[in-house]
């Protein structure tokens, strides 16, 4: 479980987040959503403990992260983010084992290879594997990034045990660089993780149609406060959809659920 408790972030006298509070349970898809400027960065960088708040607490299995040491929170805690840049000329395997470095000492294990191994098939880029990382396209520079993230937090035989029990994953608008095959099919594969006891997995979208679909919780946000959250149904309502993005929506039933369409 992750709580955030009366969180607020200010930068230069200006609040980008307002009080925020919320829960996030593990064996769920959070996902966050909101207009430009909403504060959505923000608040996953709170989550993630990449900053810390002015005021307020984000707690792990009740006890706040920001307690906890920098290589426990390594094993347990993995952030994807927009753009990664390598600056040494890296193979695209030597980038996803580096998900791994904080498991093992010196050099990797068997099982470091044979989970890296894993990964890569996991999300299509073993044929990428002795290839340079600085000479891929933006969509399969976050794939391997997506592998090397998983390979952080996944399950292993060691590396694993102690606080927190919980794996946490954030993705912070992960599908940028991504085309619509390769998004759904990513989105498909974070539902899979999400789905796991101890996994919490929280990310920040753009389109809200893989929102709702793929969501177990969404929340929305406009101008740093949460204003909406619960199930995709509760949250993409007409009226919210108008009164944060202002644009003026139509629902289709499709056979995966309710589809939007923007006028």
């Amino acid at each position: 479980m992750l709580e955030a408790r009366d969180v607020t972030f200010t930068v230069g006298g200006r609040e980008l987040l307002s009080g925020i509070s919320a829960s996030f349970e593990p064996g769920k898809l959070h996902l966050i959503i909101g207009p430009n400027g909403a504060g959505k960065s923000t608040l996953i960088k709170q989550l993630a403990r990449l900053t810390r708040p002015m005021t307020g607490a984000v707690l792990y299995e009740e006890e706040d992260v920001a307690d906890v040491g920098e290589a426990v929170l390594a094993r347990k805690r993995a952030v994807l983010s927009q753009a990664i840049e390598v600056a040494f000329p890296l193979s695209v395997r030597e980038v996803v084992m580096m998900g791994r470095y904080p498991h093992f000492g010196g050099s990797p294990g068997p099982l470091d290879h044979k989970l890296v191994d894993q990964l890569m098939d996991f999300v299509d880029v073993t044929e990428f594997a002795s290839r340079n990382y600085q000479t891929l396209s933006g969509g399969e520079r976050q794939r391997v990034n997506f592998a090397r993230v998983l390979a952080q937090v996944w399950p292993s035989d060691h590396g694993t045990a102690g606080f927190p029990k919980c794996r946490y994953l954030f993705l912070d608008e992960p599908l940028t660089f991504l085309d619509i095959h390769h998004q759904i099919d990513f989105m498909k594969k974070v539902r899979d993780f999400a789905a796991a006891p101890d996994a919490v997995t929280i990310g920040v979208v753009h389109d809200l149609n893989l929102a709702a679909r793929f969501a177990d919780r969404l929340y929305m946000l406009k101008g740093g406060r949460i204003i909406a959250a619960g199930e995709p149904t509760q949250v993409l309502t007409a009226k919210l959809i108008r009164e944060v993005f202002s644009v003026e929506p139509q629902f289709v039933e499709t056979t995966e659920g309710i589809h939007l369409i923007f006028g």
